[in-house]
Parts: C-alpha cells; structure tokens; sequence
C-alpha cells in the first residue's frame, strides 16, 4: 500500500455513522497508515424526512473537537489525526456555511454537494420522471452553480457521486458524455486552486470506477490539476481504508505522481 493517507472518515459525531472515533485511529494505525482525516458532516438546511430529522446532518463541532483531541494524542507518535469535515454545499446555505468554517480551526475541509433543488441524491423522487443523463446532467450543474458562488473549502468530495443512485449507476455513465459541464466543474476548480477527492465507497455500492471516475482523472490532470486526496468515506470501522490500493492505481493511469494531505489548510504532497 503506497497510499497510505484516509482522508474521508465519519464517526458517531456524524448522524449516519455510530463508528467509535479512537477504534477508526486504532483501525488506521494497524494498517500502518501515518495521515488521516475525520470529516464530520455538516449539511446545513438537509431535506427533512423520517429517516433525516432536522438537524441529522449537522456535527457539533465543539463536542467533536473536544473528543478528538483527546483521542488523538494517545496516538501521536503512529498516525497524524486531522480535524476536518465535509461540508454540505447548496447556495442558499452559503453564508452559514462561512460562518461555520471562519469558527473553528480546521485541516481540512471537504466541499460536497448532497442536495439539489432541495432534494437529497440519495432519495428517489430526485430521479423521478427524468433518465438518468437528465438527473446526473442537472447535478453536475449544480455542482458548477455552487463553485460559482463558494470557495471556502479544500477538494470537491466525490464528484460524480449522483452516479451512486441513478437507475443503471455508472453502466452508461461516462466523462464524455458529459464533457462540456465537467470541463467548466474542473476548470473552476483549478482556477480556485482548489483539489478534488478520489473516493472509494464507489467500491461499496458496486460502481465499476472510483468517484470520479478515471476519465475525470485524467482530464483534471491534463488541465493543470494536481491536487488530489483520498478518502474511503469510512462510516464504519472496518471500512477505513478500503479500497486504497485501487485508488493508488487509478491516480498512476491517470498521470498522478503525488497525492495530497492537508494540515491546517496548507496542501502537501507525497508521493505515490
């Protein structure tokens, strides 16, 4: 394993996950990995159902910074614990979520978008009576539509995450369909000098690439792109990790020299 970064990991201060924070550190230290990252969410405004009450998506993030400071430095000297969190864009949270990351010191902050026209990517009436290339075309629009109108983040976490949902996932899914939307997603990014998120969970609901995929990869790296993390979107103990042999293999197709951890804010670069 040349990877040895995870830079996507929820534990029980995010509302989907009931992962205890210090077994997740035990877990990355056994795999002899020396960076990671805990991303909490922070969805602000999330569609309201049964399943997502008010407020599901939304760490506390002095209660989760408390605890991982106390966790991490029992560690200290086998694997570097960031303090991140993924940041759930929409445009109308844009002030909030200013106020949000200007409040707390982090490493690191992951820029993904979960919600469009106030429907949730996970929830099926998002797909409802469109095909697929209509619903993954207005989620890449809106991806743009948020770049557009805020920059205080780090990397976009998985890019074509809609993929993960759609009626045929990623069988007739592709980058060149879709060109022309995902050149101007990457150029914004690069123009904000910002970086974008191998994510592996992709493996996890059977997608036959990585988010994003590899063609996304490589176009991002021919327009100059070179900022690159790797997260397993971990939700579970036994999933940190997974899948970074196969990112490292990706990334090396894709012309990718280097990945990326964050230490407060600041990009590094280690090599593949």
């Amino acid at each position: 394993m040349s990877i040895r970064s995870d830079f996507h990991l929820h534990s029980s201060f995010s509302g989907d996950s009931e992962a205890d924070m210090e077994e997740m550190i035990k877990k990355a230290v056994s795999l002899g990995l020396k960076d990671i990252a805990f991303t909490e969410h922070m969805d602000l405004d999330f569609p309201v159902t049964n399943e997502c009450p008010e407020g599901y998506f939304e760490c506390n993030v002095d209660s989760y910074l408390y605890h991982l400071l106390s966790v991490r430095n029992k560690y200290i000297n086998d694997v570097n614990v960031r303090f991140g969190l993924e940041l759930g864009l929409q445009p109308e949270t844009n002030r909030k979520n200013v106020k949000v990351v200007k409040d707390h010191d982090f490493d690191f902050v992951i820029g993904s978008i979960h919600v469009v026209d106030g429907m949730d990517i996970y929830d099926p009436v998002y797909f409802e009576g469109r095909s697929d290339e209509e619903a993954y075309r207005r989620y890449f629009e809106a991806v743009y539509e948020n770049l557009r109108s805020y920059s205080n983040f780090d990397v976009v976490g998985h890019l074509d995450y809609v993929v993960r949902k759609g009626k045929t996932l990623d069988a007739d899914y592709s980058y060149a369909k879709y060109s022309d939307i995902l050149d101007k997603i990457l150029k914004r990014i690069i123009d904000l000098e910002k970086g974008i998120e191998v994510n592996t969970a992709a493996i996890k609901y059977g997608l036959k690439e990585l988010n994003p995929c590899t063609d996304i990869l490589k176009r991002y790296r021919e327009l100059g792109g070179e900022l690159i993390t790797v997260g397993s979107d971990a939700h579970t103990v036994e999933e940190v990790g997974r899948g970074l042999d196969r990112a490292r293999e990706v990334l090396e197709e894709a012309g990718f020299e280097y990945y990326t951890v964050y230490d407060a804010r600041i990009p590094v670069q280690v090599k593949l």
